[in-house]
């Protein structure tokens, strides 16, 4: 039986999608829902990110400094280049009285640390959701395709509504691509979230070491 578009199409991506997905979790873990190729790492720890000074007793205080607060939303934004990010640092501490530097960046720091971790795990989670939604879409695209195939071979198939059939698996699969596509930059977002907050530590760092 010679083999429709949309169904060609659909073993096209379905091999592709095959291969990124059942090589990718059987390296990385064996979580079925994390399809991509950097490690799956729900939370970062704090050593991981910080190797400065011990930070304040009261630095777990910091969302009720407003102050701080602000400030950690305003820095962990990434639509602020670093190099930015990085300059308000240094005029936060500038400003800062000697006897306040010390609470005052380490409120920072841990504000900076529980807000970005926490959005890198929320990020983590709807990745998860989303690679699981896709799992489903693949197996919906294989049953229409499967269907339009058993559609075809009947004798007294009606040309109109396999036609209609093919078009609506062409669209859906090119959706599916898009998809496939959004994952793919998606998955770079809790890496880039964790350079991030590598980099703004390390220049907390920096700036405490300089008075």
């Amino acid at each position: 039986m010679i083999m429709s578009r949309a169904t060609m199409r659909f073993v096209v991506v379905t091999v592709f999608y095959g291969v990124l997905w059942t090589t990718v979790p059987a390296a990385q873990g064996d979580d079925p829902d994390w399809p991509c190729i950097q490690r799956k790492v729900p939370e970062l720890s704090f050593g991981q990110i910080w190797n400065g000074p011990e930070l304040a007793p009261n630095a777990a205080d910091w969302a009720k400094d407003t102050d701080v607060a602000q400030l950690v939303m305003e820095l962990a934004a990434r639509r602020i280049p670093l190099a930015e990010a990085e300059h308000r640092i240094e005029d936060f501490s500038a400003m800062l009285a000697p006897e306040e530097r010390y609470t005052q960046l380490s409120k920072l720091m841990q504000g900076l640390f529980d807000h970005m971790n926490r959005e890198r795990s929320q990020v983590m989670s709807g990745i998860g959701r989303y690679a699981h939604a896709q799992r489903e879409i693949a197996a919906a695209l294989r049953q229409d395709a499967s269907e339009v195939d058993k559609l075809r071979g009947q004798a007294n198939a009606n040309a109109n509504e396999i036609a209609v059939r093919d078009e609506q698996l062409i669209l859906k699969t090119r959706i599916f691509q898009e998809r496939v596509q959004s994952l793919t930059f998606v998955c770079e977002v809790p890496t880039l979230i964790e350079q991030r907050l590598y980099a703004l530590a390390k220049a907390i760092s920096q700036t405490w070491e300089k008075r």
